[in-house]
């Protein structure tokens, strides 16, 4: 079976991009909807207005307060769901920002 495709991929691959090349942009086509052919997943996300965007979902999560000056951020108690470890300094007064997941920290002073 590798051996088939060692000798007949590049052909194969050839003869789908020939044949995507007539659509308007043949790296974003994504299916066809109501016999329209969609062709971004951000256009066939934004169809649908009962949905939230990722953005506002992650904007109405508090800011999580620690103790610390630095937090360590995995996006997820689960390590298969989260994503790189990325540590954040909370030195400043406004909201410090995960890069990964969108997710703020503020350092709770207790005085």
């Amino acid at each position: 079976m590798a051996a088939f495709w060692r000798t007949n991929g590049l052909r194969i691959r050839s003869h789908l991009m020939r044949n995507l090349a007539g659509f308007p942009n043949s790296r974003s086509v994504s299916g066809i909807v109501n016999s329209e052919i969609i062709t971004s997943h951000t256009e066939k996300w934004m169809q649908d207005f009962s949905k939230k965007s990722p953005i506002e979902l992650i904007h109405e999560v508090p800011p999580i307060k620690v103790e610390g000056r630095i937090v360590a951020c995995e996006g997820d108690t689960n390590p298969a769901l989260g994503h790189p470890i990325e540590f954040i300094c909370l030195d400043k007064a406004e909201p410090a920002v995960c890069k990964y997941c969108g997710l703020r920290y503020v350092q709770d002073h207790h005085h």
